[in-house]
């Protein structure tokens, strides 16, 4: 069976096609490594500015320990369509308050299961990317997508 045609893509379009991935899947998987064993899981993101992913943890998920033994990350959208975003990043602890409140006030969920931003279970962590991919459909070719 051969494999299905690729439609061309405009360069120039590939920041878009991205965006419009990521708002339509809404639920990535995210890798992190458990020592030499890769763990991926659907996380929910609370933000997204962007290519910079927000995405809330509890301080007794196991991934917490994987992204405090190394940050390296990755983010995989894919949509009903089966376009896929890839996004390779690293992850940090959002310390600033300004953020913290935004994502708090933006964000039911959180205020129901946690009670006050300051609950000591709660971390937010902000993926920054250091590279995009996207594929349309099963094309079987990810095409980079330009970070600025």
């Amino acid at each position: 069976m051969p494999p299905p045609p690729v439609k061309p893509l405009d360069p120039a379009e590939l920041p878009a096609l991205a965006q419009a991935t990521l708002r339509t899947a809404k639920f990535p998987m995210l890798s992190s490594m458990d020592g030499d064993q890769p763990r991926v899981r659907p996380v929910s993101p609370v933000k997204t500015e962007g290519f910079t992913v927000y995405v809330a943890n509890l301080r007794s998920y196991h991934k917490t320990g994987e992204i405090a033994h190394n940050p390296k990350v990755e983010l995989c959208y894919l949509d009903p369509d089966h376009n896929q975003v890839r996004i390779t990043g690293v992850a940090e602890v959002v310390t600033d308050a300004a953020v913290l409140n935004d994502i708090w006030a933006g964000n039911a969920l959180l205020r129901a299961y946690l009670g006050t931003p300051d609950n000591p279970e709660l971390i937010i962590y902000r993926i920054q990317p250091q590279r995009v991919q996207y594929m349309r459909e099963w094309a079987l070719h990810y095409h980079e997508v330009p970070l600025a």
